[in-house]
């Protein structure tokens, strides 16, 4: 986990929000949360019955922060337990490897909630249980990836951009193109996602392709793209690169919106730009594993995330951008109108979400990916 660089801000660009969430202090001796600042896989806490009064939730860095702990806590006297993952593979693999035993909630995105529901990994849903559906906006009513969130509910969407430093990097980037014509003056400052479909994505994205092609020769073709930019790469970082381009030691990062937007607010050297071609769009949700210890309180967070204010505060502290209308109708105008956490439709038109793929084509991203990153 990488030290607390606390740099002065400059001109914020962002208002009055505050400091980036992963500067916040932790209390958790006050309200109970294990919480950690990078997304990195922890071993499952054990135990987590029904009968202990808690809700352990595995979700990504970030999300979760002392306040809204504290606040369900209070209301409903469970204490909150919150472990980090950094990708959904890890958080799949854990899953499998029987730690849904310990969790009562989860975070996947869009398309592993696909394959988690096909792999037998998450609960049906009883609506009836749940308060607050028809707060999301319309387009998370009925998501594709799971047919009237039947097995999860959408907690946050975004895109997945460049982020850069404009004191050291050659020019302003546009599109995932610049990389890798840049790629000699940007070399070693270069951090892309530890995330296999992420990161293989942008350089099907690169060739033209979908990031969800089941084509062998174009997987074959992005994994060839990537291997050339591959030398010029400082490290595959989901977070941990916050202090060194903050420093200057990395000229730019591929970065989820939400990250990014809290780093701009930080020092306004650093800008985010979502490329010209598209890119990924994204949504996490919550899910109740079949396993879960604890599924009452897992529905009692759900209701308790759907409420407007709560999910509008949450925003206003941890700067994603919720799939929640009415919170998102309650939010500041300069939190809704800021175009790079919420873009214009003539952005999107020309992203995609990630969806789940054949086995086959799955297992080729998996074989190429580790021979991306074990190089």
């Amino acid at each position: 986990m990488p030290r607390k660089f606390l740099p002065t801000p400059r001109n914020s660009r962002l208002g009055s929000w505050p400091r980036r969430r992963f500067l916040q202090s932790t209390l958790a001796a006050a309200v109970g949360v294990s919480l950690t600042n990078c997304r990195q896989a922890i071993t499952a806490p054990q135990g987590g019955s029904a009968n202990d009064n808690t809700l352990h939730i595995y979700t990504w860095a970030n999300y979760i922060d002392d306040a809204l702990a504290a606040e369900f806590t209070q209301r409903t006297g469970t204490r909150v337990v919150v472990d980090i993952f950094d990708s959904n593979e890890v958080m799949l693999t854990k899953l499998k490897a029987g730690g849904g035993g310990a969790y009562s909630l989860v975070y996947p995105s869009d398309y592993m909630v696909s394959e988690m529901i096909e792999a037998g990994l998450l609960t049906t849903l009883d609506h009836a249980r749940l308060q607050g559906l028809d707060n999301l906006k319309t387009k998370w009513q009925n998501p594709p990836y799971d047919p009237d969130n039947a097995h999860s509910i959408p907690f946050n969407w975004g895109t997945t951009g460049l982020l850069f430093n404009q004191d050291v990097t050659p020019g302003t980037p546009t599109d995932w193109s610049f990389l890798w014509e840049n790629k000699e003056a940007l070399a070693r400052r270069i951090t892309l996602l530890d995330d296999m479909r992420e990161t293989l994505g942008v350089a099907l994205k690169t060739l033209g392709f979908s990031y969800n092609t089941n084509d062998p020769a174009q997987i074959s073709a992005a994994y060839d793209k990537l291997r050339e930019l591959q030398p010029y790469i400082a490290a595959f970082k989901t977070t941990g690169f916050e202090n060194e381009i903050l420093a200057g030691d990395l000229a730019i990062s591929m970065a989820y919106s939400s990250d990014a937007i809290a780093l701009v607010k930080e020092d306004d050297r650093l800008q985010y730009i979502i490329p010209t071609s598209g890119t990924s769009l994204w949504t996490d949700t919550m899910a109740i594993p079949t396993t879960a210890p604890n599924v009452e309180a897992a529905y009692q967070w759900i209701n308790f995330m759907l409420e407007p204010e709560v999910a509008k505060a949450a925003v206003e502290r941890l700067f994603f951008a919720t799939a929640n209308q009415a919170a998102f109708d309650l939010l500041p105008a300069e939190i809704r109108n800021n175009a790079e956490l919420y873009p214009p439709d003539s952005v999107l038109a020309r992203s995609e979400g990630i969806q789940s793929i054949s086995t086959a084509s799955n297992d080729l991203f998996d074989r190429y990916w580790t021979q991306i990153t074990s190089a």
